[in-house]
C-alpha cells in the first residue's frame, strides 16, 4: 500500500507531532519561553546554590501550575519550596 518514501514521510510527520516528554514536555513549553529558560535567568543572582535551587523548584511548580492535572498540588509543592527558601533567608539574618 505505501512505498518506502511514503512510510518514511509518514514516520517523519508522526514524530514531529509526537510530544518530546524528555527535552520539551508540553507542561514546560507553554507560551513564548520554556520554563527552564525563565528559571535559569531568575536564579542567576541567587546568593547560594541551595537558595537558587529552592527558588528554581518553586518557579517550576508555579510556571506549570495550569498545565498539569492538579493545580492545587503544584501550588502546595511551590509553597513547600518557598517555605524552605524563607527559612534559608532567616538563617542569614
Amino acid at each position: 500500500m505505501f512505498n518506502d518514501w511514503d512510510e518514511k514521510f509518514r514516520d517523519s510527520i508522526e514524530s514531529t507531532f509526537r510530544e518530546d516528554r524528555v527535552n520539551h514536555p508540553s507542561h514546560y513549553t507553554r507560551g513564548r519561553l520554556e520554563a527552564i529558560d525563565v528559571i535559569e535567568d531568575a536564579i542567576i543572582d541567587a546568593p547560594t546554590p541551595a537558595q537558587g535551587m529552592l527558588q528554581a523548584q518553586a518557579l517550576k511548580y508555579l510556571l506549570r501550575i495550569w498545565n498539569k492535572d492538579n493545580p492545587a498540588e503544584d501550588a502546595k509543592k511551590a509553597r513547600w519550596y518557598l517555605d524552605r527558601l524563607i527559612t534559608k533567608f532567616c538563617e542569614f539574618e
